[in-house]
């Protein structure tokens, strides 16, 4: 099979081939013995290119494609996978799935997840966007981004370079129910890094913007300017002291909490008990104003679906609720293994909204008054099993409610409990960039190790 996606005349046809091929293949499993099998077809194109310094460093183009294939004889599981779509190779490879199935130890939690659970109708979530640029425009973009950023300010004394990608997925799951499901989406994204400063004062940052459609991209001299001025408002910082600060989050950086919620939810760490949050299913974890609610069905969502990676079908639901946890995060072989029902989130989580309390940045630092204004952070200082966390951090510090300057080479620390029943607020100010939406978030009061 030779077909481009980026070149055909219809990418819906291109799809239905391979949901075919999905099923042919899941034909030949049951031929084989096989009591149940899913099968993951899928094929993903791109254009990047990076620029450094007024030059082209990279153009790349990439294409892969290939087929994951799960089989199951009663609670025995084999997979096997390839990336060549012959027929030869797909019947080696489902000769080598049955073979490792019937010498694997039985598990009761194996095997599809019920039929009844199936995703009954296709959504069109508006998520397929195609670009059609070719590698002088996507440079010329690039260098603009990156050309605006070197001339927004004089400060600006070097750059780590421009980059632009677009790429394109369509994917095909497919399972012995019947169940058979189509994805198509695509994928957009312009950044800029730059460096302000000499010597031993310099500073680095960056900008991006991302979209699944090129047209809602920001301009490639808007993202230039972004990145300059985050760069050098971050020139000369001061030290403090090491104390107990309110800290606020910026929107980028708040979502990195959600983030270690998801983790400690999902039901890998759940069933392998290695979870701070272990039978918290019903207990209050913030404070009583704060809701989440997934939307996967949301039209041109950064993480949107119909149905998740063992083919149930996704429905809006509360993961908090007035504060209080409602539910894990589960598939179908987590869920199994904790005695409870999957929730549709195989493969993770789909689009978050994170409740609101305050309008924005700006009411933030009002009401934080004098603290730690955090928009880096640095390691993976986070113990799964208790919630302690401890992160390198950077950004400004804050007095009477107006940026006073810089600041980095701190250390802020507390635990997740602690830290998610202490949240004062989250704004307006959302970051649409990621499939968790939220705003800035202040805490009440961490622990900032400083230089002094």
């Amino acid at each position: 099979m030779t077909t481009d996606i980026t070149k055909s005349a219809d990418p819906a046809q291109y799809t239905d081939h391979l949901a075919e091929l999905a099923e042919q293949v899941i034909a030949r499993c049951r031929a084989r013995g096989a009591s149940q099998a899913e099968v993951s077809l899928s094929e993903d194109q791109g254009l990047s290119v990076n620029v450094r310094l007024g030059e082209v460093e990279t153009v790349e183009r990439n294409r892969d494609r290939g087929i994951a294939l799960t089989v199951y004889f009663g609670q025995r599981k084999g997979t096997a996978s390839t990336a060549d779509l012959q027929a030869s190779s797909l019947e080696a490879t489902v000769d080598q799935a049955c073979a490792i199935a019937r010498f694997t130890e039985e598990d009761s939690a194996s095997g599809l997840a019920e039929a009844e659970l199936m995703a009954r109708q296709a959504v069109d979530l508006d998520l397929w966007h195609p670009w059609d640029i070719d590698a002088d425009h996507a440079i010329e973009q690039a260098l603009q981004a990156e050309a605006a950023g070197r001339e927004a300010d004089a400060r600006i004394s070097n750059s780590d370079g421009a980059s632009l990608s677009s790429g394109q997925s369509i994917a095909v799951y497919a399972n012995s129910h019947g169940f058979v499901g189509r994805e198509r989406s695509t994928h957009h994204s312009l950044s800029c890094s730059l460096i302000a400063g000499k010597d031993d004062a310099m500073q680095r940052d960056y900008w991006y913007s991302t979209a699944l459609d090129a047209a809602e991209l920001e301009s490639p001299a808007a993202v230039g300017r972004r990145a300059a001025l985050r760069t050098v408002a971050r020139l000369a910082p001061r030290s403090i002291a090491t104390g107990d600060y309110p800290v606020l989050f910026s929107a980028e950086m708040a979502r990195s909490l959600v983030g270690h919620l998801l983790g400690a939810v999902s039901g890998g760490a759940l069933y392998r008990r290695a979870s701070f949050l272990l039978d918290a299913v019903g207990t209050p974890l913030f404070p009583d104003w704060l809701s989440m609610v997934e939307t996967p069905q949301l039209r041109r969502g950064l993480r949107s679906a119909w149905f998740d990676a063992d083919g149930v079908g996704t429905r809006q639901q509360d993961l908090v609720r007035d504060g209080v946890l409602s539910r894990y995060v589960l598939g179908t072989y987590s869920a199994r293994k904790l005695g409870l029902a999957t929730t549709g989130n195989a493969g993770g989580i789909h689009n978050l909204s994170v409740t609101a309390n305050a309008a924005g940045q700006e009411e933030l630092l009002g009401r934080m008054g004098s603290g730690l204004l955090v928009t880096e952070l640095m390691g993976q200082g986070v113990n799964a099993m208790t919630g302690d966390y401890s992160r390198g951090a950077a950004g400004f510090w804050v007095e009477k409610g107006e940026i006073a300057h810089p600041v980095d080479e701190l250390t802020i620390a507390g635990n997740l409990r602690e830290m998610f029943r202490s949240i004062e607020a989250i704004g307006a100010d959302v970051d649409r960039r990621s499939h968790v939406a939220m705003g800035s978030l202040l805490l009440g009061r961490m622990t900032v190790a400083g230089s002094r």
